[in-house]
């Protein structure tokens, strides 16, 4: 028997648990977001090829003591991975968990790294290398305080991932939890028993896709074109063809014999179209019809004999601008299904439970879920005359709409966005900028940080500790987002929110929309893109804006070097200051272009500010050329960095001796470092005081919209000493 570690969403547990054994599985128990099971690698193939509910199969290896990075090193370091990997194979680590020896994921996934290379290095130094995009095999590892869980993943990239998505509307709903949705409402019984399936708001089509694939018996995984197995040395071919085969044959089987009708409709005529290259790339689309069509112009086009389920995932208003339009939404849901579907079951996954009393049916049954990070909630109604009775004495009320809980606070929370926005905007104004911070978790029940940016406003929410109950701070949020349009008077399509949340390897890299809404600010007569929605950051630090200042005024006549560039503000600045050349470094393409159209924007010649794409610990490893020298250098790197385009893992507290002894051998004799980061328990090595001539300048970079929170970074400016020779 082996013993394998099955990860899921977290709140389908139980779920999971039910649906492996009859994998074979035997179940050992629940964990966070997991189950723990034993049995057989058959059943672990199983797993793979037809759970619906899994996100990763885990075959578990060894429990390795981590109480220091040397213990998990020897314990990683013992296990026989001459079992799992070839000497010239490719691997990655995935690390998850910290504790207080291992503080970030990255030093954690470099030592289990070093362990795995170091355990098959050969006397030639021949070794298997790292690879993150086609690995032959993926490292699994857990740590949970003193004890790292490391394991194989069998799965390759997340089971969720079907293989018929690969474009998605707005606000997609993964695989897994759509089908998990469809086992809480029932729909494998409905299906056995002729019913059939509509989605009235289905954008890209994965609720009645997964809806197809369970009622047709076709696995999950048979799409897939590799499993994280399929070059793993432990692979057992003769287990899995047999399988594979049996799944082709159930699908044709399934097909044929299906007499079902699975219907979407959506008013968006984009993602309709999305849809339906999803439905092909599954090969339903003989079995799945999708329409462009209202909720108002509802018509289910089929025969309705028989009980079906009615199952979406309507808009949640979560950036509640459109939140008022939620009630009448879920009215027009309700009137559209008791009209065309009486005798049906309708299921509604919502992020606004408090709204579902506008659908005017009582709902039997409500199972709480997440949708990402978001809770949410499953809603099961029965469309019969007795749940309308009971709902519709609430629906006349006109409660069609979410309520302010707390109006008092809530208003209070609007005199001090007014206050602000009169004393800072003033002071903004004055200064020559149109980007500040305005709110920063001033009233502890709004822990928001808000920034307006023009005639914009980016609203960013701290996540809630765990002592905050999940509704209470939906519904902190839902308020405060009801009350910011009218006390900046703003339109609500003028506002974005965001959750606020500790960065960790390359997040700040990671595009999170695709909308391309670029506008220009101005800053100090510096024009500078930005953008509110598709990143995590904007573009602009705004806590950095009295260094880009001071930049601006002493880099007349200077050689400039910007290391970790980010989108090149700085450079601007330094440009119109009169910087006669500047060389800006970041390892993202993205943000080198966007460095590129920012300088030229403020119409910078390219010939002599040059912005290169470069891991910069790499560039600054390399032997700096006597003749090369920089008259000002501002390098602020990340906390902690380890992109696949970088060589090591970077954590600012343990490098940042080496990374200002390296940027100080590319300054000229006379010129200064300005060296600054974020990191909140950040202590400056002491032996860099006796090396160089170092002032702690963070007092004097704060700004009065950031003097709430005047630790959010600090500033060095670093110069050679006295006995420096050149």
């Amino acid at each position: 028997m082996l013993m394998f570690f099955v990860t899921c969403p977290k709140g389908l547990e139980y779920l999971l648990a039910d649906e492996l054994k009859g994998f074979g599985f035997e179940p050992v128990r629940n964990a966070p977001a997991g189950v723990w099971v034993q049995g057989s690698l058959e059943s672990g193939y199983r797993a793979c090829l037809w759970s619906r509910l899994a996100n990763r199969v885990i075959l578990h290896l060894a429990e390795v003591n981590a109480t220091s990075g040397d213990m998990l090193y020897e314990g990683v370091s013992a296990i026989s991975w001459r079992d799992h990997l070839a000497l010239e194979g490719r691997f990655k680590v995935a690390f998850v968990g910290q504790n207080d020896a291992i503080r970030n994921t990255q030093y954690g996934a470099q030592r289990v790294k070093d362990a795995v290379v170091d355990s098959l290095r050969t006397v030639e130094g021949a070794r298997p290398s790292v690879d993150t995009v086609a690995p032959d095999l993926i490292v699994s590892a857990r740590l949970h305080r003193g004890i790292l869980q490391v394991g194989i993943d069998l799965s390759g990239d997340s089971l969720h991932r079907r293989g018929y998505r690969t474009e998605q509307g707005a606000a997609p709903l993964k695989e897994n939890l759509a089908a998990a949705l469809l086992i809480r409402a029932g729909w494998p019984e409905l299906a056995a028993n002729g019913g059939n399936f509509i989605d009235p708001m289905c954008g890209s089509g994965t609720l009645v896709i997964e809806a197809a694939l369970m009622a047709m018996d076709q696995a999950p995984g048979l799409l897939r074109e590799q499993f994280g197995f399929s070059r793993w040395l432990g692979h057992q071919p003769d287990i899995w063809a047999p399988l594979l085969q049996e799944a082709t044959t159930r699908a044709v089987a399934g097909k044929a014999a299906n007499q079902l009708s699975f219907t979407g409709f959506d008013q968006d005529k984009s993602v309709v179209a999305t849809g339906q290259r999803n439905i092909e790339r599954a090969g339903l689309e003989e079995f799945v019809v999708l329409n462009c069509r209202s909720i108002e112009e509802f018509d289910p086009t089929q025969p309705v004999s028989k009980a079906g389920l009615v199952l979406t995932n309507p808009p949640y208003g979560e950036r509640l601008s459109e939140r008022k339009a939620l009630g009448p939404l879920y009215q027009s849901l309700g009137e559209a299904v008791k009209q065309a579907l009486p005798g049906w079951r309708l299921g509604v996954f919502t992020g606004a439970p408090e709204v579902g009393h506008a659908i005017g049916l009582r709902s039997y049954k409500q199972y709480k879920l997440f949708n990402g990070k978001l809770p949410a909630q499953l809603l099961l109604f029965n469309i019969d005359k007795a749940s309308e009775t009971v709902a519709r004495e609430r629906t006349e009320t006109g409660e069609l709409f979410p309520k302010i809980s707390h109006p008092e606070r809530a208003a209070m929370l609007g005199n001090r966005l007014r206050k602000n926005r009169k004393q800072i905007g003033q002071w903004a104004r004055k200064q020559g900028i149109e980007c500040y911070r305005l709110y920063d978790a001033d009233m502890p029940e709004y822990a928001l940080a808000i920034d307006i940016y023009g005639n914009r406003v980016h609203v960013q929410e701290y996540a809630a500790p765990k002592t905050i109950d999940a509704r209470v701070a939906r519904e902190r949020l839902a308020e405060a987002l009801a009350v910011i349009p009218e006390a900046l008077d703003i339109e609500p399509a003028q506002m974005v929110c965001k959750q606020r949340q500790r960065q960790t390897g390359t997040q700040q890299y990671e595009k999170h929309a695709d909308t391309s809404e670029f506008f220009t600010v101005q800053e100090y007569g510096c024009q500078l893109k930005v953008n509110l929605r598709d990143y995590l950051d904007t573009g602009l630090f705004l806590d950095h804006r009295p260094v880009r200042r001071w930049i601006q005024q002493h880099a007349d006549d200077k050689r400039f070097l910007n290391l970790f560039c980010y989108t090149g503000a700085a450079t601007v600045h330094a440009a119109v200051g009169g910087a006669v050349s500047s060389l800006s470094l970041d390892m993202s393409n993205t943000y080198v272009n966007w460095a590129r159209e920012n300088l030229a924007l403020n119409h910078v010649p390219a010939s002599k500010h040059v912005v290169r794409q470069a891991d910069c610990l790499e560039w600054l490893a390399a032997k700096a050329d006597p003749g090369d020298r920089f008259d000002l250098i501002f390098m602020d790197p990340p906390t902690f960095s380890n992109s696949a385009k970088m060589e090591g893992v970077l954590d600012i507290q343990r490098d940042h001796a080496q990374l200002v002894r390296q940027a100080m051998a590319r300054l000229a004799p006379d010129g200064l470092l300005i060296f600054s980061n974020n990191f909140r328990r950040f202590k400056l090595d002491r032996a860099l005081e006796s090396a160089f001539a170092i002032e702690e300048v963070s007092a004097s970079t704060i700004d009065k919209d950031f003097q709430r929170n005047a630790r959010i970074h600090r500033c060095w400016h670093i110069r050679h000493g006295s006995d420096f020779l050149g």
